[in-house]
């Protein structure tokens, strides 16, 4: 492959650089000292150059988030459970529904890209904020968090959708 390849590669694995890139926030040079693709000041030089013509090719950036429309509230009690019927979220064989368990869900409905989930998940990394489970569909996302955390994650869900 060549350098140009490999520095698209890289971007391309590191989602974080791609959205930099597509917002327009780079330094160039010292993304490219980041990727670290090459031994020279030359090859870093070419692959700021590569990071500046694939920027820009990529389109504005606009969030996942962008444009939905959601009810989010919050569920406490949050555990496993075999009963199905008030499930809140269900992966891999494990029920998650009000148990009177240690979590608290939190529960978004309405015009969601399931997409925007990772924005979700970013948003409550930044928070500090755990989360034990997740899942989404084009109508409804939720976040199974710590009971404590739940009032700062609803804040979160809510701002971000």
């Amino acid at each position: 492959m060549t350098l140009a390849a490999d520095t698209r590669e890289a971007v391309r694995e590191r989602p974080f650089l791609h959205a930099a890139l597509q917002a327009g926030v780079v330094n160039y040079t010292a993304a490219a000292r980041f990727l670290d693709l090459g031994d020279t000041d030359e090859d870093h030089e070419a692959v700021a150059a590569a990071l500046r013509r694939y920027a820009d090719e990529l389109g504005e950036y606009e969030p996942t988030t962008a444009g939905t429309s959601a009810r989010v509230e919050m569920r406490s009690g949050i555990g496993p459970t075999d009963d199905r019927a008030d499930a809140v979220l269900s992966v891999g064989g494990v029920i998650l529904a009000p148990t009177g368990g240690d979590d608290t869900g939190i529960v978004a409905t309405g015009d969601l890209d399931p997409t925007g989930l990772a924005e979700v998940l970013d948003r409550l990394r930044l928070a500090d904020i755990d989360v034990n489970a997740a899942g989404a569909t084009d109508e409804s996302a939720v976040v199974v968090v710590p009971r404590r955390d739940g009032p700062t994650a609803l804040r979160v869900v809510e701002e971000t959708l």
